[in-house]
């Protein structure tokens, strides 16, 4: 897939990506599944630095659920282990690409360790303006809706919000990516068809895309790829074709 084949003024504003298939691809090689989130740090930077260099402003990384919690011990602190070794490892090039970096999630159960790594990159890269990379992390959508609502009703109980206030802006501004637009495009590797409670209402209008593509060998043709399907679609918002 050649760059030139995409228009790009017609980018997506902002893509999530559901980075799976790291378990099976170490299967496949006959490795631990540990081996798997080592090789998928690769498809990260290369993903990252292409929707930078295209001129992406906005990615959204699925880097650990609150159900992956449930994993096996061994394998939660490999991954906490390589957060904190990969934060380290790509912030040049964040500063690079003049990337921000930010995280969204119950960021207070992550180890002491990975907190302060995370905080660190957050305040170095803060005034970076092309593009802004946001870490799902310990990230459930349900949570977060959950979370939203149960903060609306303490302004309601307080007398700060009046209940007939409450519009679609109002649960948008006490989500944790409140400071986002919404999904354009969602890309989830490995063959598998679902959203896994990631963003369930910020892709309410985003284009899916599925590849069957594992994520350690997701690269930058794949990204390509997915942007020119996602140009290839007419994006109607509840409209006909003949409003468009």
């Amino acid at each position: 897939m050649e760059e030139s084949l995409l228009d790009l003024n017609r980018l997506p504003q902002h893509i999530a990506v559901i980075m799976d298939g790291n378990g099976r691809w170490a299967k496949k090689q006959g490795l631990m599944r540990v081996r798997g989130h080592e090789k998928g740090t690769k498809a990260v930077r290369e993903t990252v630095e292409t929707c930078a260099e295209l001129g992406v402003k906005f990615l959204t990384l699925y880097a650990f659920s609150t159900e992956n919690w449930k994993r096996p011990k061994i394998e939660v602190d490999t991954l906490m282990k390589l957060l904190v070794s990969s934060l380290r490892k790509e912030l040049p090039t964040l500063q690079k690409h003049s990337i921000s970096l930010s995280a969204v999630g119950s960021l207070h159960l992550l180890p002491e360790k990975a907190q302060r790594e995370l905080k660190e990159v957050v305040e170095l890269t803060k005034n970076n303006k092309n593009m802004s990379l946001t870490l799902a992390l310990s990230y459930g959508s349900r949570e977060e809706l959950t979370n939203a609502v149960k903060l609306i009703a303490e302004e309601v109980v307080k007398g700060d919000l009046e209940l007939d206030d409450i519009q679609e802006a109002t649960i948008n501004n006490h989500l944790f990516t409140k400071d986002m637009p919404d999904v354009d495009l969602m890309i989830r590797t490995s063959g598998e068809h679902r959203i896994s409670n990631f963003l369930l209402w910020q892709i309410a209008y985003a284009e899916l895309y599925f590849t069957d593509v594992l994520w350690p060998d997701f690269r930058k043709e794949d990204m390509l790829a997915a942007l020119k399907n996602y140009q290839d679609r007419e994006r109607r918002f509840g409209k006909t074709s003949e409003q468009l």
